[in-house]
């Protein structure tokens, strides 16, 4: 989630190191293999027949890195505000600000086109572990093994969509204990339908950012179409009339991003001393970039807004996170797990013959991963390359190379089965502003020679030029603005690359050789040994405990469950709910200056008593979400929407790596706030009665 770099816990570890389950409300559940038996014993709830399929269809996914839900017969779908604020930044011009003034379509003639935004409802989940793993022979090495999986994945998905049309991607679980094809209903004409302020989205802004109590209307809007018309879905989560009260058991369906919860300790060790410290000087970097762009006036701080948002939001989930790698007990808590697992399997003759070398394995892995971080993360990932330009020239110049090749042959972001998904963002009509990519490339260039001043690649792009010189050069001498450009270079393939004179291309040709090398001694060296280490380790846990353990998250749908919860902290009790009237209070006691600035609406609202101030307005649980989860709808025992997932708190940033609800908690917007602001403030009768049916 934006915020939600939540981090639960379990791992599969402490089970079998312990003899016990899952603890707790902890676990992010794939929807074929959910906890109902623990469901049952704890909390005394059996989904009725259809609950499951039911909240399954509902729950969307945003190709733009969030969730939301099917919340209305007419498509209205219902996610937070920063997961939509890259569509209404789009969206928005120079006098038209939609991700700061927010934005309402009182008519469906008013609703605007996202220009890439993808809608993905999961339809099917099947296990292909035997279909990806059969023919590879024992004797491979473990690169070769490695190659021939990513080939029938790649396979599997495009007989898969070939025979129903659906986006169908084969995800790896138990980081290589388990494949599954998963497919998808795609929608891809989506329009804006509401927006609130910028300020009462992310009230309280950085500082508040991961904190708890919140005061946030983090909502947002979308409905789908299909052949222009607003879709009917069969399935679409109703609004329950009360709300939640404190103890009540609640359900979140969202798509977690990513947990390393199942990580061996050498690769946690790896995080903490390489990995991470690298990020977070990464992200540091570019957020000063960012705030010194958008000092620069009006407009630049309107081209930037979103981007620093994102970026401050991943440098304080990572400084959690980093924070939780570096804690002792943690760190003690997962040696003492992992050497209570090995010792198991040592004292099995067979299972040591078998799963033994797979930690030292891992570990060797992660001193490659150690040796090749720098230049493979400035030349592959990008560190280096902070353009929107040279994103699409790199697509461009891949593109070309990969559709030459048999699909099982390609990277796995060019396959068949995610050509349609990559289209779309490629020939986005989205607005770009090449003073911004100027500003951000150069200060990625500068990054790159202050990290790695001797790096020979960077010497060879530079030329003995300033980054500011570079990056000048190549902005303003490519057409990638261009639409009808990236058109004709992508149908002209490999012949077109090479022709091209665009600066930018012959940027990407010029690195991608080195940048593809790099990638493959990823691939063959860390990623190769990773999949198969990995899942023996899977195979250990699962003969003892079968798939009675949760996978890590892996941004595809999941269900998770907690009880509305208040906190201790230091001493103080902490209130499951904020109200209304406490967004008031906030502002007050912060002088009313931003980040504590309500908007004009909201100030109006009260002053001319319409507003209820006692209206719930945020609350706690204990669900084990992370990022990804942002925009997950949640609904109580009869699949109703009590809130809307948008957040974790400071504590619950370890999660990643260790799951404790003592003082964790995910943090949504009350659904009577998001009616009462709807009704009250913004006047939105007709969306109101869309979502309660009319009452």
């Amino acid at each position: 989630m934006k915020s939600l770099r939540r981090i639960v816990v379990f791992t599969a570890l402490v089970a079998l190191a312990t003899g016990g389950l899952v603890l707790a409300d902890e676990g992010m559940w794939t929807f074929d293999k959910l906890p109902l038996k623990h469901l049952k014993e704890t909390y005394g709830f059996e989904p009725p027949p259809g609950w499951v399929e039911h909240l399954q269809s509902s729950a969307v996914r945003f190709n733009s890195g969030g969730s939301g839900s099917f919340v209305s017969a007419d498509g209205l779908v219902m996610t937070n505000h920063h997961v939509g604020a890259d569509t209404l930044q789009k969206l928005g011009t120079k006098e038209k600000d939609y991700l700061k003034t927010g934005f309402y379509a009182k008519t469906y003639a008013e609703e605007v086109k996202a220009p890439d935004l993808e809608l993905n409802v999961l339809v099917g989940i099947q296990d292909v572990t035997e279909i990806v793993n059969d023919g590879i022979l024992a004797e491979l090495g473990d690169a070769e093994a490695n190659v021939a999986r990513r080939g029938a994945m790649a396979r599997i998905e495009k007989e898969s969509l070939d025979k129903t049309g659906l986006r169908s991607d084969v995800v790896t679980l138990y980081q290589g204990g388990k494949y599954v094809l998963y497919t998808f209903k795609k929608y891809t004409d989506v329009r804006l339908v509401f927006a609130p302020e910028f300020d009462i989205a992310f009230f309280g802004g950085d500082p508040d950012n991961f904190e708890y109590p919140r005061y946030d209307l983090d909502l947002c809007l979308f409905r789908a179409y299909e052949n222009g018309k607003p879709v009917q879905p069969k399935h679409y989560l109703k609004w329950s009339p009360n709300g939640s009260k404190e103890g009540d058991l609640t359900f979140v369906a969202g798509h977690p991003g990513r947990t390393s919860r199942l990580n061996t300790l050498a690769h946690l060790e790896y995080l903490r001393d390489h990995s991470f410290p690298l990020l977070l000087e990464m992200l540091h970097d570019r957020e000063a970039g960012l705030l010194e762009y958008g000092k620069l006036g009006p407009e630049q701080d309107r081209q930037s807004h979103e981007d620093l948002f994102g970026i401050q939001n991943s440098r304080k989930a990572r400084e959690g996170g980093f924070k939780g790698l570096n804690d002792p007990a943690l760190m003690a808590r997962k040696a003492a797990e992992e050497k209570a697992l090995r010792a198991k399997i040592e004292a099995d003759p067979t299972r040591k013959a078998a799963f033994a070398a797979a930690w030292d394995k891992i570990a060797a892995s992660k001193k490659i991963s150690a040796e090749i971080l720098q230049p493979f993360s400035f030349l592959e990932r990008g560190y280096g390359f902070d353009s929107h330009f040279f994103g699409v020239a790199r697509t461009l110049v891949r593109l070309a190379a990969e559709r030459a090749k048999p699909n099982a042959e390609r990277l796995r972001e060019y396959r068949e089965s995610g050509m349609e998904s990559l289209e779309l963002e490629l020939f986005s009509e989205a607005p770009t502003y090449p003073e911004f990519e100027k500003h951000k490339l150069a200060r990625s260039f500068a990054f790159w020679k202050k990290t790695m001043p001797n790096d020979p690649m960077l010497a060879r792009i530079l030329r003995g030029r300033s980054p500011e010189q570079a990056a000048a050069e190549l902005i303003d001498g490519t057409s990638l603005g261009s639409v009808k450009v990236r058109k004709a270079l992508a149908e002209g393939g490999m012949k077109a690359i090479e022709a091209s004179d665009d600066p930018m291309i012959k940027l990407a040709l010029a690195v991608d050789a080195d940048a593809r090398k790099l990638r493959k001694q990823f691939e063959d060296q860390v990623e190769a040994i990773d999949s198969v280490q990995y899942g023996l380790i899977a195979k250990a846990r699962f003969s003892e405990l079968g798939e009675s353990t949760y996978p890590d998250a892996t941004f595809t749908l999941r269900l998770a469950y907690g009880t509305v919860k208040g906190l201790e902290q230091n001493g103080k009790i902490i209130p499951a709910y904020t109200t209304i009237g406490g967004a008031f209070e906030h502002a007050k006691a912060h002088g009313d200056k931003p980040p504590y600035q309500l908007p004009p609406s909201w100030i109006e609202a009260k002053k001319e008593r319409r507003l209820r101030l006692d209206t719930p307005f945020n609350f706690i649980s204990t669900a084990d979400i992370i990022g990804g989860n942002s925009g997950s709808p949640v609904v109580n025992r009869d699949n109703e929407v009590v809130g809307l997932i948008f957040d974790g708190n400071i504590d619950s940033l370890v999660l990643d790596f260790a799951y404790d609800d003592r003082l964790a908690r995910a943090v949504s917007v009350d659904s009577r706030a998001m009616l009462e602001a709807l009704r009250t403030i913004y006047k939105a009768d007709t969306l109101v009665k869309e979502l309660t049916g009319g009452k």
